[in-house]
């Protein structure tokens, strides 16, 4: 009596690919010869050679003695002593810092205006998004600029800037309405 195996498509399909694999694996390992002969032929090939290294160049070395010379780093008399800088507009340094001062200048909006005529206020946007409301006579910007008008399109501020020699100088700005 002879049996039959029943082998299901599942099981003869892995069957099939597993000896596809052993095959192929097979097939790597012959005819390698002529692989190794060129290996074995470029290593003993001597390499073009090295170029030799650059000479370093010396320099002279130089010895600075400042022989009783101002330092250049320190500030100048002219710049120690009191002088027109001293008399010139200053930042008062004592007042107390209002919200808008601590925006720049050019990150701030102007929205529109409340009011009209010397009671007219104007509305100014925050890079937060809050909305000031501004009068004349107060601060905003980081360098101390002082609203000195407001109209219905502007708002003009004076503001005290270093002049690179210990003092201040006034130089006016404005927003205007919508800009930015």
């Amino acid at each position: 009596m002879s049996r039959l195996i029943a082998i299901r498509p599942s099981q003869l399909a892995r069957l099939l690919l597993m000896l596809g694999a052993v095959l192929l694996l097979a097939g790597c390992t012959r005819g390698m010869s002529d692989l190794r002969d060129w290996v074995a032929q470029e290593k003993s090939k001597k390499g073009a050679p090295i170029p030799p290294l650059p000479v370093i160049k010396t320099f002279e070395t130089f010895q600075y003695t400042d022989d009783g010379k101002r330092d250049p780093f320190a500030a100048s008399t002219a710049e120690r002593q009191p002088s027109a800088a001293a008399s010139g507009p200053r930042p008062d340094e004592g007042r107390a810092k209002q919200p808008l001062e601590m925006f720049a200048l050019d990150s701030l909006k102007m929205v529109g205006t409340v009011g009209t005529g010397a009671g007219m206020e104007a509305l100014v946007k925050d890079p937060g998004g809050v909305i000031h409301r501004v009068h004349p006579k107060e601060y905003m910007g980081q360098n101390y600029g002082r609203v000195t008008d407001i109209a219905e399109d502007r708002i003009d501020l004076v503001e005290l800037v270093s002049n690179g020699n210990g003092g201040w100088m006034e130089r006016s700005a404005s927003i205007g309405l919508g800009e930015k």
